[in-house]
């Protein structure tokens, strides 16, 4: 099973999110994941800040995986936000985002953030996936996108 599919429930699933820029977006995370997790609104917001700050989370082709370590987080947790009208985040490819995994570790947090990242990356750079999740009719459609994705790829 992915390291994926235990970490983003249907309820950390939200499509065609209102969002002017970036800073919004790590907001509505924050405030999502905070009654998941215990940890304070601030707390995460300022971690996504903070890795954002040392530079961009945008990945080219609409997708963005901003993603922050903290503190007291006992395990690591996503989210996934698709915003209703693509954002400027500083891409390699300058392209606008819309498609948006959120990961939160735990302060101390290793190799399993580095294989979540990694895991991600390589599902957002399958076209026919990212087609699919940007179609995806509803939050539960779109976690069984990602939470199958490892089932379908033909990798």
């Amino acid at each position: 099973m992915s390291h994926i599919a235990s970490l983003l429930p249907s309820s950390n699933v939200v499509l065609d999110m209102p969002a002017a820029d970036k800073k919004a977006v790590f907001e509505h995370a924050a405030g999502l994941l905070e009654g998941k997790t215990g940890v304070k609104r601030g707390q995460i917001l300022d971690s996504l800040l903070a890795r954002e700050r040392m530079g961009s989370t945008g990945l080219g082709k609409g997708i963005a995986i901003p993603h922050g370590r903290v503190r007291g987080l006992r395990e690591a947790v996503g989210a996934f936000l698709r915003t209703r009208i693509p954002i400027a985040f500083e891409a390699p490819d300058d392209l606008p985002v819309n498609l948006i995994f959120v990961l939160l570790v735990p302060e101390k947090s290793t190799d399993l953030h580095l294989e979540i990242l990694s895991e991600l990356a390589q599902m957002f750079s399958d076209r026919e996936f990212r087609s699919k999740l940007a179609q995806a009719s509803d939050a539960i459609a779109a976690q069984r996108l990602i939470v199958g994705w490892q089932s379908d790829a033909s990798h």
